[in-house]
């Protein structure tokens, strides 16, 4: 039988996941009114790009250890009711099994609020669920690899109550005998490209700012900086400088369409 003192425990903890959840919210209704001031006004972001930038990556790092902490107090309440659970207290009702799937959907609740700073749940998922179809850049190298990989691959499937999504690689290697290759990967491993009918759905990056594009004449995404914070207006490409592309002494500078260019995903190990 559970005492009073695992109860009130269990409570507390509770109230902690709550707080951490209105904390969590309030930092994405932030970074959402930042997004929306840099579309009404980009004039005004270039006067000061230096300080909305910051801002932004202040607001994403706040909203990433957030999302971490919820992740550990979830974990700690689902392990407090597997705790009370072998012991027989007062959700003995339920079955081990269930606990785990608490713990996955929490994982994955937060794999969510990763892939966007939106809102609504209902509104990513359907973001996601849009997908369908779409070439988009996942990571497919797992979170304890010594570097990231990113390639394009199609996306097959989403699967809802997972938050998963199900990815085909058409083109895996140079090797005919290879044979596409099929993942299942969270969304925290997908990045969505901007539309190729629609150049402003593609965001717009400053001079010197790091980015993920897929290097010319591949379908692999690699670390690159912009040299120019405009994009050529015949093309709409970027121009960019490719990491370890060095030849004779110097980076060369390559035209990437806007629409094989991303954010450079936090933490990007390379």
């Amino acid at each position: 039988m559970a005492t009073n003192g695992e109860i009130s425990a269990l409570l507390e903890k509770a109230r902690e996941l709550d707080q951490v959840r209105k904390e969590l919210d309030d930092t994405f209704m932030e970074i959402n009114k930042l997004h929306k001031k840099i579309s009404c006004s980009p004039e005004m972001v270039e006067k000061s790009v230096d300080a909305v930038l910051n801002k932004l990556r202040s607001l994403y790092a706040q909203a990433k250890d957030l999302s971490e902490n919820e992740v550990s107090i979830s974990s700690a309440l689902a392990n407090m009711l597997d705790g009370l659970t072998q012991s027989g207290g007062p959700v003995g009702t339920r079955k081990k099994s269930e606990v785990n799937e608490t713990k996955k959907k929490r994982k994955a609740d937060t794999e969510l609020s990763r892939f966007s700073a939106a809102p609504s749940i209902r509104t990513l998922l359907e973001q996601a669920a849009s997908l369908k179809g779409e070439q988009v850049a996942a990571r497919v190298t797992p979170d304890n690899a010594e570097k990231d990989e990113w390639f394009i691959v199609k996306v097959t499937h989403f699967d809802r109550d997972s938050k998963e999504f199900e990815v085909l690689d058409e083109e895996p290697g140079d090797d005919e005998e290879t044979m596409q290759k099929k993942y299942r990967l969270p969304m925290s491993r997908i990045l969505p490209f901007p539309k190729k009918n629609d150049p402003s759905s593609a965001p717009e990056f400053s001079q010197g700012q790091q980015v993920l594009a897929v290097y010319p004449g591949t379908t692999a995404l690699y670390k690159a900086t912009v040299v120019n914070s405009h994009r050529k207006k015949k093309s709409d490409d970027y121009v960019l400088e490719f990491d370890d592309d060095e030849e004779d002494g110097s980076l060369p500078q390559r035209n990437v369409p806007f629409y094989k260019v991303v954010p450079l995903p936090e933490g990007h190990r390379q």
